[in-house]
């Protein structure tokens, strides 16, 4: 009798019970299964998404097990309950190994082979699903009437400069309270730019040579500073609902120390600030200076010189360095370096390679790359490439089709 090809798959949903090691329970449930079954499972066969969210089939653990399972070279799977997050998915998957002869296993639900077991089984994703969107229904109106009252517990976090105190922390509801030591540093700031007007690019500069730090212990950045110079809590009005989850857009390359497809499958985008739930929170600073930063912000965005590298550099952003992940920026010779020779190229340089980006460290080796032998290199594949437009063509429809939506037309012609 041949030995029977097994496999298990576990998935958390959050990294809080990722690190929680909730999978670890998962896991010893299933393979106390196999073994109840007299089967063995490799550690190469068990395939784990710790913190990957359920609303998405791109899953690096799932992933290699449909490859596998379109192979051939698995018999059984078992996985420890149906997925309660999307239905369709889980039908789609159930077909899918069922297509490809693979026997699915759920430990806390006998999966039969008449019609009547699957529809039961079609029956509870689509009612769990629904659960669940009532669930998430309920919490979104339920923070939006609460941050109508003026509630401070449906932000549940505060900016620099507060402390956000619990409601079993100091008694009563919710509160913002200030923390003296910081409240100086954004009293301090915003007097710079809105009465001194001092830009941003100041502002750090005075705030590091002042060897002032973040809350988390690094270096001020010109992004920090812009957004505390942006957030109304500082005048006594913070905001709720400032950002909305969307759908994932297309992405040209992967985030530095990220997977091309995040844990989440959603995208924040800002929503305009008419929209925006004030909650009344103490302020450290006065209207009328986070009125004049505001205008001053305006004027040095009017005035600001744009940057002509995006146009000069072709490749600048989309090389991406091999050591650390930083993408590279093109950077022109100094006279210094040139010694008053004309030079007619630059060089892409790796963000990690800057010192003074970290605090004075350098965190990349890797060295620089001369502009014209990339873009000549780079230029030379997209010609070959240009000789063959039926692999355009198919690459573009490929984008133009979301990953899920791929998977089920492969299933579908599949059969």
């Amino acid at each position: 009798m041949a030995e029977m090809l097994t496999a298990l798959y576990a998935r958390v949903s959050s990294d809080q019970q990722a690190e929680a090691h909730t999978i670890g329970s998962q896991v010893a449930a299933l393979r106390a299964r196999v073994a109840e079954d007299g089967l063995v499972v490799p550690a190469e066969r068990e395939f784990l998404d710790d913190g990957f969210s359920g609303a998405t089939l791109v899953r690096p653990g799932l992933e290699r097990l449909r490859d596998l399972a379109a192979e051939g070279v698995i018999d059984r799977v078992y996985v420890h309950s149906p997925d309660r997050r999307k239905y369709a998915y889980q039908a789609l998957l159930l077909d899918e190994f069922q297509a490809a002869g693979v026997q699915v296993v759920f430990l806390n639900r006998a999966l039969g082979q008449s019609p009547e077991d699957e529809l039961l089984l079609q029956v509870q994703g689509v009612m769990a699903e629904y659960e669940r969107a009532k669930i998430l229904e309920r919490s979104r109106r339920g923070k939006r009437h609460g941050a109508h009252l003026g509630n401070v517990a449906v932000l549940s976090g505060a900016p620099f400069g507060y402390r956000y105190i619990r409601k079993d922390e100091g008694g009563g509801a919710a509160r913002y309270e200030i923390v003296l030591d910081e409240a100086r540093v954004v009293r301090q700031v915003f007097h710079w730019v809105g009465l001194e007007r001092a830009s941003i690019g100041e502002v750090c500069r005075r705030l590091n040579a002042a060897g002032e730090r973040t809350r988390t212990g690094h270096v001020w950045e010109r992004s920090v500073v812009w957004a505390m110079l942006k957030n109304p809590a500082y005048q006594g009005q913070a905001a709720f609902g400032k950002t909305q989850a969307g759908p994932l857009g297309p992405r040209l390359r992967a985030q530095r120390g990220r997977a091309l497809q995040p844990r989440r499958a959603v995208a924040t985008r800002d929503v305009p600030a008419e929209k925006w739930l004030t909650i009344p929170v103490p302020a450290l600073v006065d209207a009328a200076v986070f009125a004049a930063v505001t205008e001053q912000l305006e004027i040095n965005r009017r005035h600001a010189r744009h940057s002509q590298r995006g146009a000069r550099y072709l490749l600048q952003g989309l090389v991406i360095c091999g050591q650390c992940g930083y993408a590279y920026y093109g950077k022109a010779i100094s006279l210094c370096s040139s010694r008053g020779q004309p030079r007619d190229y630059a060089y892409y340089r790796c963000l990690g390679a800057d010192a003074y980006r970290f605090a004075g460290v350098r965190i990349c080796p890797n060295t620089q790359v001369r502009t014209d032998r990339l873009d000549a290199a780079t230029w030379h594949e997209v010609s070959q490439l240009l000789k063959e437009p039926q692999r355009l063509e198919q690459e573009y429809r490929q984008r133009l089709v979301a990953p899920e939506q791929q998977t089920a037309d492969e299933a579908a012609v599949d059969k």
